[in-house]
């Protein structure tokens, strides 16, 4: 019964996210029609209802609330976690279509995040526990694994991974663990959490394109060239937040990032092949040229 509650929640918010506003009537008629619907309900029973939205706040989080002109909706009370709260109403409602037409599930694919549901949980619980973790890390650039105390400060998905930054005992700065086949072990410390009191996870990454930081690599003013039959792409998916289209012509569109340019932002540019040209700042430039004339070796060019 509780699996089936926790199905009906999540068929619950997936049709009032679907439908922004909607009438109680209206829900009910979807309700008829639901696989959830074991009964056969025309209805469903009012008090179930509101049962069920207390538990959608206190399962997810997620406050379901109603104007008497337009119907239910669901609150937007939380801004500073506008992104996590997009996200899971996005996988909710997601999980609600695959399990209302169960015959699609094989014509529905997925990017795999490797083994992060494994270690997700452990560090989320440590956080709000206000606690440390014990992690055992093999690094793909070392030999050995190791073993200590770290302490997290927030969670980053990039390029079907999940990231943990995390600042071990014996390090000055924080650094980025994979939570895929390189974290090999990893539990909740006895050892109480610490975290700069003015830490903010968003401004420490807003100088960076993806994980990595270094801390040496300044901001920098870089600007790019993209091939008209690309720009479009790029301006629907924008690569950093401080994207800015500095020309637009028929022919290519040129935009201007502020960020540290990294391996991370080098591998992105080289990603899109021909088409994308850096035209500043000039030591980037050199770095993408350098990486160009490497691979071309490879092919004996």
């Amino acid at each position: 019964m509780a699996k089936n509650y926790f199905a009906r929640y999540v068929w619950l918010i997936g049709v009032i996210n679907r439908h922004g506003h909607i009438r109680k009537e209206d829900i009910d008629k979807l309700w008829a029609c639901s696989s959830l619907n074991e009964k056969r309900d025309k209805e469903l029973p009012e008090r179930t209802f509101h049962n069920h939205r207390q538990a959608i706040l206190d399962v997810f989080g997620i406050d379901i609330k109603c104007d008497r002109s337009l119907g239910y909706y669901i609150a937007d009370d939380d801004a500073d976690g506008g992104e996590v709260r997009q996200w899971l109403l996005e996988s909710l409602s997601l999980n609600n279509v695959l399990n209302e037409t169960g015959d699609m599930r094989d014509r529905i694919l997925f990017e795999k995040v490797p083994s992060s549901q494994k270690w997700l949980s452990v560090v989320v619980n440590a956080m709000r526990d206000r606690k440390a973790v014990e992690i055992t890390y093999q690094s793909f650039w070392r030999d050995e694994k190791s073993s200590f105390t770290a302490h997290p400060y927030c969670l980053k998905l990039f390029k079907q991974r999940w990231y943990m930054l995390a600042k071990s005992e014996d390090r000055d700065e924080p650094r980025t663990y994979a939570l895929d086949e390189r974290m090999i072990d990893m539990v909740e410390s006895k050892t109480a959490l610490k975290v700069p009191a003015k830490f903010n996870a968003n401004e420490f990454f807003s100088n960076y394109f993806g994980v990595f930081t270094v801390s040496g690599r300044k901001p920098a003013e870089v600007v790019i060239k993209v091939e008209a039959s690309q720009a479009r792409y790029i301006e629907t998916l924008k690569l950093h937040v401080s994207q800015e289209v500095v020309e637009s012509t028929p022919e290519y569109s040129v935009f201007r990032y502020r960020l540290a340019p990294t391996l991370d932002f080098m591998q992105e540019i080289l990603s899109h092949g021909q088409y994308v040209e850096v035209l500043a700042p000039d030591d980037f430039r050199e770095e993408i040229r350098d990486e160009i004339a490497a691979m071309a070796k490879n092919y004996g060019l």
